[in-house]
């Protein structure tokens, strides 16, 4: 062996035993190759080399513009779902621990008292933006009400960003909204009647069974799996068995499994859809937060107009914009109507800035850094997971989105768990959120949005040694 295959194989050797090792754990970025280069004594060349070779065995990956990170090597354990023997549609109604899980605005964050995140150069140009349209808006909007639709420049972006994934829609065929939990709203109260039947994921976003319960509607649980979303036999079965005026669903990196449906589900949902005359209402919060791949939205495939898109940027971008978007396809005129009845008006500085921060192209490079950021936080939460929680616990991990579903032993009750470790200033959130059914007590979700800081991996301990008791 030369000296120079020595150096190779004795780096490759050492930068292994540290992943091994757990020096560099999931999620971590190495070192710069020049400062491998200076710590082991050996050439760039050689550092490339091997880091390359790290590569092909699957034990980093390479990012571009950020450097090498550890990639996750856990295979995941995926969380079961409970027998059902028959689908009911039941009222609404949603547990009162929802309220208090949000008045502590920490519904994903284990952690909501320690050290806060410092701002990202995005959201520093975002607001930037913002300030300059409410700037100039003193002197050109500032007495005029927005229009109904919401402000054309953004409808033009969110157009374009839909067109570049599939979705080929006017700007006219979109409505800014107060965020994606308000048009779902209004796309529910267009389409239903106090006393209609809706299906919904189970376990599934706990929202929607909130607005469910406002608008007097009843809900039919479908089973969703945390890895191809929503269970197409027994939607089919529901769509043969009751009248349903809408189907809401998300395929693409669902809360709380983090499931995304594949494109043959996709296609066969749009099938029964148009065979059974039944709206579906498609949230699409979580599809620009895929790791390796930004989904196609269920609105491509609609060709009878009977597919709601839904979305907001309050997961990708910032939950303090509160701004969203609905194309409502056959129900679009009347939703519009809603919107004006309801809220009448938009914030036109904050679209104006928006639509610059779009426009300039500061979303796209944005959503580059969130997603590679999510990934190595979803890694870090895993690698945590593994290391201090007890082996039988099953959890999914997820391509995209910003969470896990993880499973406790039957023994468990995660409302329970919620209340104990409130004492402890640590936050869950308990499975009995995502169902009106008794079925995922024993579940609660984690969420990855945030970095595995020192406080979040202690109240990672924390709960780990409650359900180890």
């Amino acid at each position: 062996m030369s000296l120079k295959q020595y150096r190779y194989v004795k780096l490759a050797e050492e930068l292994t035993g540290h992943i091994d090792n757990h020096r560099w754990v999931a999620g971590e970025r190495l070192p710069s190759i020049r400062s491998l280069s200076s710590v082991h004594g050996v050439s760039i060349n050689t550092v490339i080399q091997t880091l390359h070779e790290l590569e092909n065995q699957g034990l980093i990956e390479s990012r571009p513009k950020s450097g090498f990170f550890v990639t996750l090597r856990a295979k995941p354990k995926s969380p079961s779902h409970p027998m059902i023997d028959k689908l009911e549609a039941t009222p609404a109604n949603v547990p009162e621990i929802f309220q208090d899980i949000m008045t502590r605005s920490a519904a994903f964050d284990i952690a909501p008292e320690g050290l806060q995140n410092p701002p990202t150069q995005s959201s520093v140009i975002l607001h930037r933006r913002i300030n300059n349209a409410m700037r100039s808006q003193i002197n050109n909007k500032a007495f005029y009400y927005d229009e109904p639709k919401g402000t054309s420049e953004l409808r033009c972006q969110i157009s374009d960003l839909y067109r570049s994934v599939g979705v080929d829609l006017a700007a006219d065929d979109y409505c800014i909204t107060s965020g994606c939990q308000n048009s779902l709203f209004l796309a529910l109260m267009t389409i239903c009647q106090p006393g209609d039947n809706v299906v919904v994921e189970s376990p599934g976003f706990y929202g929607v069974l909130q607005l469910c319960q406002q608008l007097g509607l009843n809900v039919i649980e479908v089973p969703s799996s945390v890895t191809t979303g929503l269970n197409i036999d027994f939607l089919e079965s529901a769509l043969r068995n009751w009248k349903i005026k809408a189907c809401i669903v998300t395929p693409a990196f669902a809360t709380p499994t983090g499931a995304s449906m594949p494109s043959e589900n996709r296609e066969h949902i749009i099938r029964l859809a148009n065979q059974y005359d039944t709206a579906i209402i498609e949230d699409d919060i979580y599809g620009d937060l895929g790791f390796s791949s930004r989904p196609e939205p269920l609105k491509v495939l609609d060709r009878e107009d009977r597919v709601v898109l839904c979305s907001s940027f309050s997961k990708s971008l910032s939950r303090d914009l509160r701004l969203g978007w609905i194309a409502g396809g056959r129900w679009h005129d009347r939703i519009v109507k809603r919107k004006l009845v309801t809220s009448l008006a938009g914030n036109q500085a904050l679209q104006t800035g928006l639509a610059n921060f779009i426009g300039k192209g500061d979303l796209k490079r944005h959503l580059q850094q969130k997603r590679q950021g999510l990934k190595r936080q979803r890694d870090q939460l895993v690698h945590a997971l593994h290391k201090h929680f007890p082996a039988n616990i099953r959890f999914s991990i997820p391509n995209g989105g910003l969470s896990l579903w993880i499973e406790l032993e039957k023994r468990l009750d995660s409302v329970e768990l919620y209340q104990q470790l409130l004492k402890k200033k640590v936050v869950i959130t308990p499975g009995a959120l995502f169902s009106l059914t008794s079925n995922f007590d024993n579940f609660l979700r984690l969420s990855f949005s945030h970095p595995l800081t020192d406080a979040r991996e202690t109240a990672i301990k924390v709960l780990a040694a409650r359900i180890s008791g």
